[in-house]
């Protein structure tokens, strides 16, 4: 499923690759090897003297949603995080002064009895299916995803590259991102559940399409938010922990480039997701925008049935 990167690259052609829909692997990189050991270290203090896979073994579900929401936020606002992801990005060939990054986000998926029923909070809530574009609307866009510890068919996130050129009935037409931002800055993230802050897909799928994501700790894979993903349902016994951020680059971004949208409908596009990698700028204070942009307005917007990235 993966292609392998091997540096040295150029902003370039890894772009390119993302938007042609290629998912790439990137493996024995000394910046992604420091981070895994940064993230163990913070959570394996964060639950000592627990396994932090065997989490669910030791605190309910309400205690999983405060415990892991404060390392989330730890994690994110660590010093060391961004610096071992700005040497991540530089050493790929990305420029860190030229990229925007949405949140640098842990995730974890506590292991659930089948049939079992729980809050689905941000925190711990298995992703539902989606294209992350859906709801950005900026199709240059990349995806990173790595984990923390091992994974497994059954514990991790799966894609579905056999989609990447079909259109999917969605419900990204009515999905107001101003609205869920503007809630979210009033009563924070945990005022936008996990349910409301993805488009869905509306109609069914070949489940055999899936894809599941099977690399070691230490690997991370970068694929356009243009690319259909979903969370695997975990009943394995262990909690998946993993990395997972966005970034934009702003050259392409300011150049129309992207991947083609092939449907998606959403009403907003949002820059303000993201902050420029160096300075934490909100991305839309660089384009001289608001926090969303009305698509309909927006040149920077990749139209709907373009089949190929817009360019101005």
């Amino acid at each position: 499923m993966t292609d392998a990167l091997t540096p040295p690259s150029s902003a370039r052609d890894f772009h390119d690759r993302i938007y042609r829909g290629d998912i790439v692997e990137i493996a024995g990189n000394a910046a992604m090897t420091e981070l895994v050991a940064h993230a163990r270290g913070l959570v394996e203090e964060a639950l000592r003297p627990h396994d932090p896979q065997r989490l669910h073994e030791h605190l309910t579900p309400a205690q999983q949603i405060d415990t892991l929401t404060a390392l989330q936020r730890a994690f994110t606002a660590s010093a060391d995080t961004r610096r071992i992801w700005r040497a991540l990005l530089a050493s790929l060939g990305l420029d860190p002064a030229r990229i925007a990054c949405d949140r640098l986000h842990l995730r974890f998926q506590p292991h659930r009895a089948p049939g079992s029923v729980c809050a689905r909070h941000a925190s711990t809530a298995t992703v539902a299916f989606h294209r992350d574009t859906w709801g950005s609307n900026l199709y240059a866009q990349t995806n990173w995803w790595a984990p923390i510890y091992p994974v497994s068919a059954g514990r991790t996130m799966a894609l579905y590259p056999a989609l990447w050129s079909r259109p999917l009935k969605n419900s990204s037409a009515a999905f107001d991102m101003r609205a869920l931002l503007e809630r979210s800055a009033a009563g924070g993230r945990t005022a936008v559940g996990a349910d409301e802050a993805i488009p869905h897909l509306q109609e069914a799928v070949d489940a055999a399409g899936a894809q599941p994501v099977l690399v070691p700790p230490g690997t991370l894979i970068a694929f356009s938010g243009a690319h259909a993903h979903t969370g695997v349902g975990n009943h394995t016994g262990l909690t998946r922990i993993s990395f997972e951020t966005r970034t934009v680059w702003l050259d392409d971004l300011l150049a129309g480039r992207g991947a083609p949208n092939i449907d998606g409908q959403a009403p907003w596009a949002a820059p303000g997701l993201f902050r420029m990698l160096d300075d934490r700028r909100p991305l839309n204070e660089v384009l001289g925008c608001a926090r969303t942009e009305a698509c309909a307005h927006w040149p920077l917007a990749t139209p709907v049935g373009s089949g190929g990235p817009a360019r101005r």
